[in-house]
């Protein structure tokens, strides 16, 4: 068996042990992959909804694909519906918009889309971004890229987790915070 490095951690109430992954020399990040943990994500998605509650919008925005779980389950304690922003396109999304972004678990460009339907549903509406972690900002921005390209008003940006440098995410809903593990 091997030792994995971890960074423990405590998320609305819930214990979880985060194992570090190494994204570049001498740099890591914990892992938050919330796919199955339906516990850690309800108890998010409760904590979320309450921080949520002061904000006026209209509908949640996340991107394909750990955090669907997530945008179902705050939809569910909001009555606030969500759209998925996916990471390919597929012919019967239609007319969709689309942004490029980097991401930062696999280096490598991300191109976001908002298919036909859900652009007519977030049209001059106010949104919410909803992430699992937020770390670069990359996905959030290519996010914020569709929503101006649609003409929604980003009401708030909420994540679990952020991660990486503190004062960048200030404006950030989240319940939680990451650090960097340098060498």
């Amino acid at each position: 068996m091997t030792d994995k490095q971890v960074h423990s951690i405590e998320i609305a109430g819930v214990k979880r042990d985060l194992r570090l992954f190494e994204i570049k020399p001498g740099l890591k990040i914990a892992i938050l992959n919330i796919l199955g943990d339906t516990e850690l994500v309800q108890a998010c998605a409760r904590e979320l909804g309450k921080k949520l509650a002061e904000v006026d919008y209209d509908i949640l925005v996340t991107a394909e694909a750990k955090s669907i779980p997530l945008a179902y389950a705050v939809s569910v304690e909001t009555k606030k519906p969500y759209v998925i922003l996916r990471k390919s396109y597929k012919p019967y999304m239609g007319d969709a918009l689309k942004a490029e972004t980097l991401s930062i678990t696999t280096g490598q460009p991300q191109i976001l889309f908002l298919d036909e339907k859900d652009r007519r549903l977030i049209e001059n509406k106010k949104v919410v971004i909803l992430d699992d972690v937020i770390s670069t900002g990359s996905t959030l921005q290519g996010m914020r890229m569709i929503l101006d390209k649609a003409k929604a008003e980003v009401a708030a940006e909420a994540a679990i987790l952020t991660e990486g440098d503190r004062a960048e995410w200030m404006h950030i809903i989240s319940l939680g915070h990451l650090p960097l593990f340098t060498e």
